[in-house]
């Protein structure tokens, strides 16, 4: 199982999601593994105030979190065949 497990994390981190914001002016893509790999910014995006940019930016992390959330559950219950890991 520890070789499953080994090839699962592999996987993890060759393996992205995109967490979007504001109807796409924000793109955050980041790795299984929580590795941020590309942040995309709209040019319309900067007529908004700090505020509103910052919040966005967190939406989308928070969106490319969740979905590498579910990744990870999906690809470690497959390499463990459903038995939890410790935490």
């Amino acid at each position: 199982m520890q070789g499953k497990v080994a090839t699962a994390q592999d996987q993890l981190g060759k393996s992205t999601v995109k967490g979007i914001a504001g109807n796409g002016l924000v793109i955050v893509e980041m790795t299984g593994k929580y590795d941020l790999v590309k942040l995309t910014l709209n040019p319309d995006l900067m007529k908004e105030d700090l505020e509103t940019v910052t919040a966005l930016i967190t939406a989308a992390f928070n969106d490319a979190k969740a979905k590498a959330d579910d990744l990870i559950d999906k690809v470690m219950s497959a390499a463990t065949a459903g038995m939890p890991l410790p935490e």
